[in-house]
């Protein structure tokens, strides 16, 4: 069987080798706790007898970094409501500190739906750099950063570059996908690998070298204008830093039907 990215063991969720961030062996990758998240988000029920909710928001804030150890994850619903809602949700070290949380809003699905205007219309014919094809890109040729062979961008997720390379600074066009299931067997939802997609932005368009210097994001947000559909996301990703150590990465998002949404990290920058 394939090793999933976390495991459960009792009331934790053990995560794996795939798991792994660039900057230290001992420590995850962010897109990795950030998928765990949005799923506990979308587990939380509505409370809206059967209304369905959609996610069009999830703001993370990283309070330090999440190690390679047993973590909890827990979600409320804080605002409740039969249009708009709020969730809250957090991962801790087992028995230690909260080390990531995040906030989604949920908005009703229509029923039926709103008339969209052709103008306005979010999805139609694919118009994503590289076209509809992921597999029509070579699969990325992944070079560890630290002393593992195993790591979230290296074993735990399939990307393929239309343009630009983990090692070459600059913007950077870049297909992904889960390469194995999130939690024991289950696949990430498309949710779930949005938010484990939008948080290479600063790693796939890097604007300093890997081994050289960090920029690390403190943040995460994804803005959805629809739902995602499917196993394949796209960034479109840019960075900018300045001199004083400051540093933003944007990018626009896709899936095979087209144009998704944005999602934007804060970056801290340094020499190592």
């Amino acid at each position: 069987m394939t090793e999933p990215i976390f495991t459960r063991e009792g009331g934790t969720y053990v995560p794996s080798g795939h798991a792994r961030g660039p900057w230290d062996d001992a420590q995850l990758h962010g897109g990795a706790p950030a998928g765990l998240l949005a799923r506990e988000i979308a587990a939380v029920p509505s409370g809206t007898d059967g209304t369905r909710m959609a996610v069009l928001r999830l703001a993370y804030e990283f309070l330090g970094p999440v190690p390679l150890a047993p973590l909890t994850v827990s979600a409320a619903l804080v605002k409740p409501g039969r249009r708009f809602q709020l969730v809250e949700a957090q991962l801790a070290v087992a028995g230690g500190p909260v080390v990531l949380r995040a906030r989604a809003v949920r908005h009703r699905v229509a029923d039926p739906p709103v008339p969209v205007p052709d103008a306005a219309r979010a999805t139609g014919p694919v118009e994503v750099p590289g076209g509809p094809d992921p597999l029509a890109h070579p699969l990325a040729p992944m070079v560890p950063m630290g002393e593992a062979d195993t790591g979230f961008g290296v074993t735990g997720m399939e990307l393929r570059f239309v343009h630009g390379d983990f090692l070459e600074p600059g913007p950077a066009v870049t297909w992904f996908r889960a390469a194995r299931p999130l939690v024991d067997d289950e696949a990430a939802s498309p949710l779930a690998l949005v938010a484990m997609a939008a948080d290479f932005g600063n790693g796939v368009s890097s604007a300093l070298d890997f081994r050289t210097h960090l920029f690390v994001n403190t943040d995460l947000t994804v803005q959805l204008q629809r739902e995602p559909v499917g196993e394949w996301v796209q960034l479109d990703a840019r960075t900018v830093i300045d001199g004083a150590g400051i540093g933003l990465a944007a990018s626009r998002l896709s899936d095979l039907h087209g144009a998704l949404g944005t999602s934007a990290q804060s970056l801290y920058v340094e020499a190592r």
